[in-house]
């Protein structure tokens, strides 16, 4: 590396967490737009054309733009379209699950660049943490010499690891409950001299999918993974929704179905819904659990499983789509999963389906989208959090998307 890249990555990875807000604005509308020239920089910012020259120079010489090659052919002087440098920077995504770990690097275009997975039968933390290191370990040795401009970590995991315990029962219960008493993020900050940020894995998959996926079009959704266990986030007018507790869209916890007396608690969407009772199911005939992520769980020699879970999981899904369509005045649901893909389109045509037993009077119904970040959502929302906490402005000032 020579003297004058040596420097732009010192600076490049130095968390450049002071960015000017200029300079975020700008990165900004590129993300946005994609390749643009500097005159249009400056009339999308509404900066000086001086301002800008500047700016640009510098990210130029910070390793954080490309010049791309001279547009020809139109009235003035050629221009020169300006570009996110994918390897501009980098961040880490690690996602916490009750079945698997998994380490995401994404470039700064929020790409996906390496990844990691460690499966296991439930989160022991001993063990969580030896393969945690081992794993940034092996992404850093990966990366070479472009570790130098990894700006920080984004762990995600389930907001409280130790609730529904009793579900996952034996050595799993036990386990759980310990995840009570661990501070997560400071454990994780022991492993790394990179800052280390928080998101429920649900509101980070959610974050993929607003500035990946369907966020770049849809203004308003309620957003649901099925995973182990079923979670969501919301995203309203363009901004992602947490909550006084961080828990605005956590509708695993949603009732369906009505209490009445004698009848017990009604059941969450997270016991109709969730890949639990499938790979539950998958076990109990003598199945390995991990099919419900592959392919072949849509076989015929699987159907007398998938389809009663199929069913149940789309009923219990079409009500909360019903539910929040009254209360949230939704553009979209956008579905996303850990599940096989198959599984996943077979689990959507079965709720869209179920919705035709709704009625929808006085209140729009919502689209059923499939999700387009897909099964690393969660932690590549991860990754995502310290490249746009430390380069972009905050989602509330975002650049507004009619600026153009």
């Amino acid at each position: 590396m020579n003297s004058a890249t040596s420097s732009a990555a010192m600076r490049g990875s130095n968390h450049v967490g002071m960015r000017q807000f200029n300079e975020r604005i700008v990165l900004q509308a590129i993300r946005h737009h994609g390749a643009i020239p500097k005159a249009d920089l400056a009339r999308l910012t509404q900066l000086s054309t001086q301002t800008v020259a500047i700016i640009v120079g510098r990210l130029l010489d910070d390793g954080l733009l490309l010049k791309q090659d001279r547009v020809r052919g139109k009235i003035g002087q050629p221009s020169v379209p300006l570009s996110l440098n994918p390897q501009g920077a980098f961040s880490v995504g690690i996602q916490v699950g009750r079945r698997n770990l998994e380490l995401l690097v994404a470039d700064f275009c929020g790409q996906p660049v390496e990844r990691l997975e460690v499966h296991y039968d439930y989160p022991d933390p001993d063990q969580l943490f030896v393969s945690m290191a081992e794993g940034l370990q092996t992404l850093k040795e990966r990366m070479g010499e472009l570790w130098q401009r990894t700006v920080g970590v984004g762990l995600t995991a389930p907001l409280s690891l130790h609730k529904w315990a009793d579900i996952m029962g034996g050595q799993a219960a036990q386990a759980l409950a310990r995840w009570e008493h661990i501070d997560l993020t400071a454990e994780v900050q022991r492993l790394t001299h990179l800052p280390v940020v928080f998101a429920k894995d649900t509101t980070a998959a959610c974050v993929a999918e607003l500035l990946q996926g369907h966020g770049r079009s849809v203004r308003s959704f309620l957003y649901v993974f099925v995973g182990t266990f079923i979670g969501g986030g919301l995203v309203l007018s363009g901004h992602i929704m947490n909550g006084e507790r961080g828990n605005a869209g956590a509708i695993g916890s949603l009732p369906v179905g009505l209490a009445s007396a004698g009848s017990g608690m009604p059941p969450q969407l997270l016991q109709k819904a969730s890949g639990w009772q499938l790979e539950q199911a998958l076990l109990a005939a003598g199945h390995n659990p991990l099919l419900k992520h592959e392919a072949a769980i849509m076989n015929a020699e699987y159907a007398e499983l998938t389809a009663p879970w199929i069913a149940q999981a789309s009923q219990a899904l079409a009500m909360t789509v019903a539910s929040s369509a009254a209360f949230l005045d939704l553009d979209a649901v956008v579905m996303d999963g850990s599940l096989g893909a198959p599984l996943m389109t077979a689990l959507m045509t079965a709720t869209q389906e179920a919705l035709k037993a709704y009625r929808f009077d006085g209140m729009h119904q919502p689209q059923l989208l499939a999700g387009q970040v897909g099964a690393h959502a969660r932690a590549l929302g991860g990754a995502l959090l310290p490249l746009h906490s430390q380069f972009f402005p905050d989602k509330d000032i975002f650049l507004k998307q009619d600026a153009a």
